[in-house]
């Protein structure tokens, strides 16, 4: 076989083997288990949930919706007395007053809900809201992606706020379809890099 048709080859092969991995072992599950940490139901004082992914115009991302709704359900049994949504956008609504939108039309009395839309990173929500949380008492719970925990939780640390990890599962829950897998495949991948650039700027 001629060296300009044994390359292909060799890609294709390794994308099919990728592909049987990704669709048909548990490297999906395990992957987002990692990054999660340990799992502690949401109980504090107050509840620091992150915008996720992007939004669809006025819609929230699949991921910041869940990661509402399970900030709605830890308001609902009486977990915490506080919610504190952080998330920016250069371009159209802050999805942070989307998701207070959200927690409010779902029943969460408006004062209890407070709004930091300036941030536009992970990086921003910490240092953001990190002079009003450290003035909270009380414990306070970090309520985000399974994937996007171990970042996340490294640096609010890193900006000063201690904070209680409570991930919820939202790669696991794709995990559970092959057909899903590939979808929080790629957000593995995606968060992985973002820790290895978090951790090479000192900000983790």
């Amino acid at each position: 076989m001629s060296g300009w048709i044994r390359w292909p080859v060799r890609v294709a092969a390794a994308i099919g083997f990728l592909w049987l991995i990704v669709s048909f072992t548990p490297l999906v599950h395990w992957w987002a288990t990692k990054l999660a940490g340990r799992w502690e139901e949401p109980k504090g004082e107050a509840l620091v949930v992150l915008a996720g992914s992007e939004m669809e115009g006025d819609i929230l991302g699949a991921s910041t919706y869940w990661r509402c709704v399970y900030a709605l359900t830890a308001y609902r049994q009486g977990w915490v007395r506080r919610i504190y949504v952080s998330g920016g956008s250069s371009e159209q609504r802050p999805v942070a007053e989307l998701m207070r939108l959200f927690l409010v039309g779902q029943g969460v009395p408006p004062q209890a809900v407070e709004v930091e839309h300036a941030s536009l990173s992970t990086r921003e929500s910490a240092l953001n809201l990190a002079p009003t949380l450290t003035r909270e008492r009380g414990a306070l719970i970090l309520l985000t992606s399974d994937f996007h925990m171990y970042r996340a939780w490294r640096a609010f640390r890193k900006a000063g706020v201690t904070l209680r990890p409570s991930p919820i599962p939202d790669a696991r829950k794709r995990a559970v379809r092959w057909q899903r897998r590939w979808d929080a495949f790629l957000d593995l991948a995606t968060e992985t890099a973002k820790i290895l650039y978090y951790r090479a700027r000192g900000w983790i």
